[in-house]
């Protein structure tokens, strides 16, 4: 984390994240990112004590975004089916709006986590997110199954296939740096896609 708040401390950040952006994150070094910052490799490490401190704080608050809206999202979902709410209410809001809300308005830090990451704990990230998701889809899928729903039953393996080609699918235009009414087009082209298959497998359709 950072050591210091000096007011050069963005300019730091904005000489971190051009870096990272050009470079990716193996070959950015700190000597061209102190020279971006206009300042020496030992002034930098006043701010962060090495490269991974560096591009962990570029990605780090948008990946607790993302669990976070992830938590609430699943959380929401849990309450309305215990209040019976009627199952065409239930899927109101959905991963698109996660990427509405939170990925888009930091799309540099989501360019950098997708395809900058190479050689940090974030290297795998798609893969690890979709595992993650796909406990909860299972456990969901466990729930509707108690509560009634016609539920289709799907290995993990195929579930696992479903959620990355979803998810590849969401990130692909942002990944390829189209505008925000393009990527809003294919966006909802996916979710015609996708969703009726989603509903249909947790029997809510």
């Amino acid at each position: 984390m950072p050591r210091d708040k000096t007011l050069s401390h963005e300019k730091v950040k904005k000489a971190i994240r051009d870096e990272f952006l050009e470079k990716g994150y193996e070959d950015a070094s700190i000597r061209s990112i102190g020279a971006r910052a206009g300042m020496t490799s030992a002034g930098l490490y006043r701010h962060y004590d090495d490269k991974e401190a560096m591009f962990n704080a570029m990605v780090e608050p948008l990946v607790e975004s993302i669990k976070a809206w992830t938590d609430r999202h699943t959380g929401r979902k849990y309450d309305l089916l215990d209040s019976g709410t009627p199952k065409e209410e239930l899927f109101g809001e959905t991963f698109i709006d996660l990427i509405r809300e939170v990925i888009l308005p930091r799309r540099d830090e989501f360019i950098l986590l997708m395809t900058r990451s190479r050689g940090t704990k974030y290297e795998n990230f798609v893969h690890d997110y979709v595992e993650s998701n796909q406990r909860e889809f299972l456990e969901a899928i466990r729930f509707l199954k108690d509560k009634g729903y016609p539920v289709i039953d799907i290995s993990e393996e195929e579930l696992h296939m479903l959620l990355s080609a979803y998810l590849t699918a969401c990130f692909e235009p942002i990944i390829h740096d189209f505008d925000n009414d393009k990527i809003d087009s294919f966006l909802n082209t996916v979710q015609e896609f996708f969703m009726p298959g989603w509903l249909r497998i947790m029997g809510i359709r």
